[in-house]
């Protein structure tokens, strides 16, 4: 789900087959209408608000998985609504640690080239402005330099 050109192009790199814009109640209905009626049977919820973790789980299919990444804010969970939509809701410390062997690996070898999504590079001294520039949605990701 995206409504960025750069985004929606990187997506479509990394294997997307469809480009959804709506958000929130639209959003929800045009996921269901590409999976018959259904909703998605796994579902990221990478951006941490209320209304994306509502459109997450509204938008997964009785049985579907939500796994949260990252550290939400603000966000509190209906017991009742998430029981009746019938979601398994996934999140907690990524282990890092347990990955970072293989996925140096893949990119030593030039499997994978995680610098595509980085949009923006700053010293390491203006990590702060960094931070605005993706609260602010003008960078996707910032690479900071030493």
């Amino acid at each position: 789900m995206s409504r960025h050109a750069d985004r929606q192009a990187l997506a479509v790199r990394f294997g997307a087959t469809d480009i959804v814009e709506e958000r929130g109640d639209a959003g929800v209905a045009r996921i269901k209408e590409l999976t018959g009626g259904l909703g998605a049977h796994s579902v990221i919820e990478a951006v941490g608000t209320q209304e994306a973790m509502d459109q997450a789980i509204r938008a997964t299919r009785p049985g579907g998985h939500v796994g949260f990444v990252g550290v939400s804010h603000g966000v509190s969970l209906d017991g009742q609504g998430l029981f009746f939509a019938e979601v398994h809701l996934h999140g907690g410390p990524a282990p890092v640690r347990r990955f970072l062997p293989k996925l140096i690996q893949l990119i030593w070898d030039g499997a994978i080239d995680p610098g595509v999504v980085f949009d923006l590079t700053l010293p390491l001294e203006d990590a702060a402005e960094g931070y605005k520039a993706m609260d602010e949605r003008r960078a996707t990701k910032v690479l900071l330099t030493i």
